[in-house]
């Protein structure tokens, strides 16, 4: 009897409900939303201007290429790479995690290019934005500061490579070389000073090993693991030296 009695409880209730959006329902009809409207105009505003369609292409395209920038043209390929030797010449693959080496990678990369980000945003997409100047002479003077920075830590030797195989005429100065043949170079010369300081640092650690395994070898102690006595030891040099620190100082310092 009391299950009857729920039973019909609920379908009243039901529809009660129901009946009530029956009635709902017409007065919310009458309701008007108005949304924004995105408009794209595909009028020109000058001779030399892009539309706006385009430069939203334009803008998507480079917000897809963005990690590749940041990769290959910033100091992040240097400082990543010298970070992970750290970690190998340790022998703890696990730690820090890989978000603690990209993140700090990044926040270092930021630190080092600010100065030159700082002078894209002042000769270029200040005065791009204010419409001072066209969209073509904000890349060409945006590329400049990237362009000067690169310059700098790229070798001689590399750039001679990348111009020899591009089989181009020697160039006069800077400004006759190619972002396109500049950049592998850079890239090049980021790799190859990357692996000379992940060299350095593994030096003081492989003597460690190697003087654990000559005093296990002498106490005949063949089957225990080197690597798991060093290990110890290895990280109590790396912190009585103030490793970080000094990785550190000498990844930005290397960049002024």
């Amino acid at each position: 009897m009391i299950k009857q009695i729920l039973l019909w409880k609920r379908i009243l209730l039901f529809f009660v409900l129901f009946v009530f959006l029956l009635h709902a329902v017409p007065v919310y009809s009458q309701v008007k939303v108005t949304l924004p409207r995105i408009e794209i105009d595909n009028k020109n505003t000058g001779e030399k201007e892009l539309s706006t369609s385009i430069q939203l292409l334009l803008l998507l395209t480079a917000i897809s290429m963005a990690p590749a920038f940041l990769l290959l043209l910033t100091s992040f390929t240097r400082i990543v790479i010298v970070l992970s030797f750290v970690r190998a010449a340790l022998s703890i693959n696990q730690i820090p995690p890989n978000q603690v080496i990209i993140g700090l990678a990044l926040f270092l990369t930021f630190f080092v290019m600010a100065p030159t980000w700082h002078q894209v945003n002042d000769i270029a997409i200040k005065p791009y934005m204010s419409g001072e100047i066209s969209y073509n002479l904000a890349l060409d003077k945006g590329l400049n500061p990237i362009r000067d920075f690169m310059f700098r830590q790229t070798q001689e030797k590399d750039l001679a490579l990348m111009i020899q195989m591009a089989k181009m005429e020697k160039p006069k100065n800077e400004t006759e070389v190619p972002t396109y043949v500049l950049i592998p170079a850079f890239v090049i010369s980021e790799l190859s000073m990357a692996f000379r300081m992940g060299f350095m640092l593994f030096i003081p650690f492989i003597v460690i090993d190697m003087v654990i395994s000559s005093i296990l070898l002498s106490m005949g102690m063949m089957m225990l693991p080197p690597v798991m006595i060093s290990l110890p030891f290895k990280i109590l040099l790396f912190v009585m030296a103030d490793g970080w620190r000094m990785i550190v100082k000498s990844l930005v310092v290397g960049f002024n």
